[in-house]
């Protein structure tokens, strides 16, 4: 099979993030709002977690988010793994003792090792994002959960579009300044893809407000966030295109002296196979028909609808 494309730099994102953990706690706003839902549905299953993972743990906000949760007394030993050194050593306050250098890409956990794999926004880094999911449910024992978050394909749309068309304005083209993001239908393929069994995806739009294009860009050099294409225009931005992008901005995304910026959260639920788990019935196979079960009348529709008039033209 031919190798997947590299569309990240990771050598480039270790070193963003490298840069980025002094100041991380500054710009963790996302990050909280995802441990804290991923706490949150930890908290509705009631089952123990004796060795979970964490891969992207960055500065420990899901440790954190699980220690005020009812979860916590459920989850055993918990690993934080970062391709970032400096991020795990960023917040030690209140962080597990067993921390690991680990690249998302190539996990250094065996088979059936793991009950329990958290990722939270650091899954949209991955240059072979299937891949990465067939090791984490590799790594699971059967009927292991994992719980994943990365940023959608809505995220910085904004940023975007503003940075292209002040670019192409003013310049012979415009480069690749903000990365892809997949899209959240696609999310519950990749988990089927992977071999995950009951899939679950839910997407949160969060909608942020700036008083300034430019405060947008230093929190994302602050998550450690920035740039890091493979294909990435290597000519930075002059400061002629930077003020034109940022003046479409104002325009276009701009209300009451502020630009507003979205981000899209897409949380994934899957589990590793078990003999045990529900499994959907063959289409055909019912033996009880749904007017039956729900004690009505059964009526034959129109397929158009009972009162709507054919279409005139073809």
């Amino acid at each position: 099979m031919d190798a997947p494309p590299l569309l990240f730099d990771r050598s480039l994102l270790r070193q963003r993030l490298n840069r980025a953990a002094p100041r991380i706690a500054a710009a963790d706003f996302l990050r909280r709002r995802a441990a804290e839902d991923a706490a949150d549905r930890l908290s509705a299953i009631l089952r123990d977690f004796p060795v979970a993972l964490e891969l992207g743990a960055r500065d420990g906000a899901f440790a954190r988010a699980l220690a005020d949760s009812p979860a916590a007394e459920r989850v055993g030993l918990l690993i934080e793994a970062d391709v970032s050194e400096r991020m795990l050593h960023s917040n030690p306050a209140g962080r597990t003792r067993l921390q690991i250098v680990a690249d998302e890409e190539r996990l250094p956990i065996g088979e059936e090792k793991l009950d329990l794999v958290v990722s939270l926004l650091a899954l949209h880094w991955i240059n072979d994002l299937p891949g990465a999911l067939v090791q984490i449910r590799r790594s699971l024992r059967p009927d292991g959960l994992f719980l994943g978050a990365f940023l959608g394909g809505a995220t910085l749309t904004e940023l975007r579009q503003s940075l292209i068309e002040a670019e192409a304005e003013l310049s012979s083209g415009a480069g690749l300044r903000v990365s892809p993001f997949a899209d959240g239908p696609d999310a519950a393929g990749l988990l089927q893809r992977a071999g995950f069994a009951l899939p679950v995806v839910d997407v949160d739009r969060v909608t942020v407000r700036y008083e300034h294009p430019l405060r947008l860009l230093q929190d994302l050099r602050a998550m450690g966030e920035t740039n890091a294409l493979v294909d990435r225009a290597r000519t930075p931005l002059t400061r002629k295109v930077l003020a034109r992008a940022f003046e479409i901005y104002q325009e276009r995304f701009g209300q009451d002296g502020k630009v507003t910026a979205t981000f899209e959260i897409v949380s994934v639920t899957g589990w590793a196979p078990h003999a045990s788990q529900q499994v959907p019935l063959r289409p055909g196979s019912a033996k009880v028909r749904l007017a039956d079960a729900l004690g009505v009348a059964e009526h034959r529709l129109s397929p158009f609808g009972d009162d709507a008039e054919l279409p005139r033209d073809r």
